[in-house]
């Protein structure tokens, strides 16, 4: 099991509680420059299809944020797609991959 700093096991928590609540694919969360977090889960509706990462990012920038420190994705070891950060919050971001059981399996820097 990797180790990452406490502020982004913070975030993997969340992640995992906004997929459990909803018994998504997965779930993700992002905290941004001022410390505020934000968690979503996928939505897949037929003609919506959003993944946590993207959905929690939305969120992000409809509350005004300017830019990210941080994310995490909690899936059942599925890809990640991190253009959604890299996009928004430029290189060296990073983005902690972990399973369903909080055990962090990766950490992506964008």
């Amino acid at each position: 099991m990797l180790e990452v700093p406490a502020e982004d096991a913070k975030l993997v928590t969340l992640a995992r509680a906004s997929r459990a609540r909803t018994r998504a694919q997965e779930g993700a969360a992002v905290r941004d420059t001022d410390g505020r977090t934000y968690s979503a889960c996928t939505v897949d509706l037929g003609t919506v299809q959003l993944t946590a990462l993207q959905l929690a990012v939305a969120m992000a920038l409809a509350s005004g944020v300017k830019g990210l420190e941080a994310a995490a994705v909690v899936n059942d070891g599925g890809s990640v797609d991190v253009e959604v950060v890299r996009h928004f919050a430029g290189a060296a971001l990073p983005v902690v991959v972990a399973d369903g059981n909080g055990e962090v399996l990766d950490v992506i820097h964008t």
